[in-house]
């Protein structure tokens, strides 16, 4: 195992499948890393190379998560078995309720002014606005995938309305479910929301799919949530929208670079400084429930896998 992540929890793996050798190598030398990769039999990771695939063999190879993006497949050893893992969709639909309510509430706001001293409410500011509850808002699901499933589900138990465009909107529509229609339908659907939800994969097709036409067609104050990846959205366009306030705000996780380290890249930093954005470092999913469902996964196909038997999530 090379996934320093999932290596935290090395005393899970010894318990679920303490039947194999384990060799946990994330903090080993590249040159030991490089000797386990040639020799083991199975390999789990998040990261491989393609100098490191070819170098690869493992028969088995597991990804701890459910991109493949990070991982060099295609230079694996013809006949390599290649499975993947999410487990994520519930964290990241916790975390959708989580910033709608954030936004809606203004809770951003109330804690900065509270904290400069000023007491702003209904009750002592004519001005200020009242909050909705999520009974008087529309959610429109960009995608409707495992992440826009569970979200739905946990909308529905709040009471909110929910409309979604898919690429495939045939069959029987899951409950709570207003409508679904073709992603030719998205103009509607933005028009339609006071939170709008991404959660499409990243494709030639949805590369640029929110730019500034999709967000001049966004209502005034709708909250835009993106947990797919960054480059579903044009990042100058949303900028313009959110510093002229023609939207209510984003809620970003996910971004269009990477960082290095710790070290925030400066598009993060460009708009987290913005008062109506909540901006997250693509953590939305990193719970231990994410992990250690991962973890049973992975623990479960090894062993399927050292008996013959067939494997779940393979590419």
């Amino acid at each position: 195992m090379t996934d320093p992540i999932l290596e935290r929890l090395a005393d899970d793996f010894v318990e679920q499948a303490g039947q194999h050798d384990w060799h946990f190598a994330s903090a080993l030398s590249p040159e030991r890393q490089k000797a386990l990769l040639a020799s083991c039999d199975v390999l789990v990771c998040a990261r491989l190379t393609p100098e490191q695939a070819q170098g690869c063999g493992a028969r088995y190879v597991h990804i701890t998560g459910i991109g493949a993006d990070r991982v060099a497949v295609a230079h694996l050893p013809a006949g390599t078995i290649v499975s993947r893992t999410g487990h994520h969709e519930r964290s990241i639909a916790e975390h959708v309720v989580m910033v709608s309510m954030v936004h809606q509430r203004r809770l951003l706001e109330t804690s900065r002014e509270l904290q400069a001293g000023i007491w702003r409410t209904v009750a002592t500011a004519p001005q200020t606005p009242m909050n909705p509850t999520f009974s008087g808002l529309t959610f429109g699901f960009v995608g409707l995938g495992g992440i826009g499933e569970q979200a739905l589900a946990l909308c529905n138990a709040l009471a909110a309305r929910s409309v979604a465009v898919r690429r495939s909107p045939g069959g029987a529509l899951p409950a709570g479910l207003e409508w679904a229609k073709t992603m030719d339908a998205l103009p509607e659907l933005l028009s339609a929301s006071d939170v709008v939800v991404l959660g499409v994969p990243l494709t030639a097709e949805t590369t640029g799919l929110i730019g500034a036409s999709q967000l001049r067609q966004m209502r005034p104050g709708a909250l835009l949530v993106n947990v797919s990846r960054g480059p579903v959205v044009d990042q100058d366009a949303l900028f313009e929208a959110l510093v002229n306030q023609s939207i209510g705000g984003a809620a970003l996780d996910v971004w269009w670079d990477a960082p290095s380290g710790v070290v925030a890249p400066e598009a993060v930093r460009r708009f987290a400084q913005l008062p109506n954005v909540i901006a997250t470092p693509h953590n939305s999913g990193h719970t231990l429930d994410t992990f250690g469902s991962r973890v049973s996964e992975i623990a479960q196909n090894i062993t399927a896998f050292a008996d013959g038997r067939s494997l779940t999530n393979q590419l």
